[in-house]
């Protein structure tokens, strides 16, 4: 027989814990680690109150005991706690109002009502009003422990929670604001569908190659959706392997595998009524793929080496990926049922070849942010040359967004102030004329009329085709014409009609 507390019986059993289950979940937490918790009774019956205050108290936990209203109000009000045990029925006043101005104060508190004349009403009223539990008199002392042992798994896993979202914080902080730059047509569509997608909370699929800015898109979905003041919660699915992966993404019960010496919360309990972003989904192995489906159909979450679900969880997705999805699928790496669940709205981001108007932006976004970074501050700004500018864009980026960033840190690092930027000064832009003619140069005339697309993309391969001649002739037009098979004429018109100048032009090539 379980032993009893002075004022409570010993023989009694809550409607809230049958018996047939107290033992398995007493078992449970029986070899957790102990938690001090922070407690307070709160009981105008004195015998109930010193009898639950010593037994917690024998259990390493701090509590303090009130026995009036009006001074319980004021303590919840100024301190916190990481439980309460609140009688429903007080003299003075009603438990209902404690219980509303503890959480208003302490969201984070965990409120046990207690009362000798339970009733359906009162019991639904007080979960409403936000009660983590109800223990009706008498409860005998193995049931206060049980549901106290209950509230310190809770409060260790609200604890380890709140401190691996100030670690996601500090790792991914991006400040307040998350800003897309592009003037592409190509790139505004991306905006605008993102834009659009983020007032839902709709899955999206991101797709394209590295270094694209996938996760910046998801940033821009998180940070405009209705979920903003909540965690947007990264993880890439590629740079862990199995078993990680799935303890990291879902957590995982004491003694599960080696190594795991207490129950820990995983990623999408960190993520709840906030954003997860899948990076590399498709390499998610197929088991943990059907673990995951299960959260996005119905929230239920299930640790590593659970029996029971441990949590439900409020979770929007965000997933991505540098391959063909569809591709993924056929090949078998992905579920389909998982892809259609997570491809609701796509988004492709085109390369950076096929958006080089966005060149100069980012460009020049990059050269103030490094500048300011590794330079004093008042030191004069360098500025991008015409030529410098051009070669940048004709350049073929096979590392996209991320390539064109460290290229233009790489350079601030060797410039001056206020000197003007060439392209001799930013890394392997000599001899970039090979790729001038060869690179895709952002075919997007589907969207324009036939003429006017025919105009835009002559006047592009006119000027880099011009820029490479003459860098290649090192300057000397009639080299230029001859290298060209066109008379030298035709080049300097060609020059004049683009805003092309020879001496910028062999100057920015380091000749």
């Amino acid at each position: 027989m379980p032993r009893a507390l002075s004022g409570i019986r010993s023989d009694s059993v809550s409607p809230f814990v049958p018996a047939d289950t107290e033992f398995e979940e007493r078992a449970d937490f029986a070899d957790a680690p102990r938690t001090s918790l922070r407690l307070v009774v709160i009981d105008d019956e004195r015998t109930l109150r010193e009898s639950c205050a010593s037994i917690l108290e024998i259990d390493g936990h701090d509590v303090t005991k009130v026995s009036r209203g009006d001074q319980a109000l004021d303590l919840l009000r100024r301190r916190r706690f990481d439980v309460a045990l609140i009688d429903l029925n007080m003299s003075e006043t009603h438990g209902l109002d404690l219980l509303r101005a503890g959480l208003k104060a302490n969201p984070d508190m965990i409120p046990i009502m207690i009362t000798g004349r339970p009733s359906v009403d009162s019991n639904l009223e007080a979960l409403q009003a936000g009660a983590w539990d109800y223990l009706p008199k008498p409860f005998s002392a193995s049931q206060l422990q049980l549901l106290i042992g209950r509230a310190a798994h809770a409060v260790v896993s609200s604890r380890e929670i709140g401190e691996k979202q100030k670690q996601l914080e500090g790792a991914h902080d991006h400040g307040e604001q998350v800003t897309l730059l592009g003037v592409s047509s190509a790139f505004t569509r991306v905006i605008e569908t993102a834009r659009q997608v983020a007032r839902t909370d709709a899955s999206v699929f991101i797709t394209g190659e590295s270094g694209t800015g996938k996760e910046l898109i998801a940033q821009f979905i998180h940070h405009h959706s209705r979920r903003s003041r909540r965690m947007l919660v990264p993880l890439n699915c590629a740079a862990l392997p199995e078993t990680l992966l799935e303890s990291e993404m879902f957590g995982h019960c004491r003694g599960s595998f080696t190594g795991a010496d207490r129950d820990k919360p995983g990623l999408l309990e960190v993520a709840d009524g906030g954003t997860m972003f899948l990076d590399e989904v498709t390499e998610m192995s197929h088991a943990t793929q059907a673990k995951l489906l299960r959260v996005l159909q119905d929230g239920v979450l299930r640790r590593v080496g659970s029996t029971k679900t441990d949590a439900v969880v409020n979770v929007r997705f965000i997933a991505a990926t540098n391959r063909e999805p569809a591709q993924a699928v056929e090949d078998g790496d992905m579920r389909q049922d998982l892809f259609f669940r997570l491809k609701v709205v796509p988004i492709r981001i085109p390369p950076l070849r096929e958006r080089p108007d966005d060149i100069p932006v980012l460009a020049n976004h990059f050269l103030m942010h490094y500048w300011k970074r590794h330079r004093d501050v008042g030191a004069e700004l360098p500025r991008f040359s015409t030529g410098a500018m051009l070669a940048l864009q004709t350049r073929a980026w096979p590392g996209n967004v991320r390539e064109l960033q460290n290229a233009i840190e790489h350079a601030v690092v060797f410039l001056e102030p206020g000197m003007e930027i060439t392209a001799a000064d930013i890394p392997s832009i000599q001899g970039a004329e090979e790729a001038m003619v060869s690179a895709p140069m952002g075919f997007r005339g589907f969207d324009e009329p036939y003429h006017a697309a025919r105009e835009r993309l002559t006047a592009e391969f006119e000027k880099r085709y011009l820029t490479a001649m003459v860098n290649r002739a090192g300057g000397n037009m009639s080299e230029a014409a001859r290298l060209a098979g066109i008379d030298r004429t035709t080049i300097y018109r060609l020059m004049e009609k683009h805003g092309l100048d020879r001496e910028e032009i062999v100057l920015d090539s380091g000749m």
